[in-house]
């Protein structure tokens, strides 16, 4: 087998193509994955606020006036 002959390049051509491809893929699943849980934020704490409001620890007032407050 020729190690030095014109297929080389093209090795490392694919090779360079098949890295990106799944440096690609990965970041998309991290990407994906961090859209759905949504960013640390307040979006975070609305859903602990929501959770509260859900199980009856706060009443409409406060939950309403924590919202806004977080808005």
């Amino acid at each position: 087998m020729m190690w030095n002959g014109p297929m080389m390049g093209w090795m490392w051509i694919w090779s360079l193509l098949g890295l990106a491809v799944l440096v690609g893929l990965i970041w998309a699943m991290f990407r994906l994955t961090e859209r759905e849980r949504g960013p640390a934020g307040s979006s975070s704490a609305r859903r602990i606020l929501d959770e509260r409001y859900a199980r009856g620890e706060i009443d409409e007032e406060e939950y309403r006036r924590r919202r806004t407050a977080l808005s």
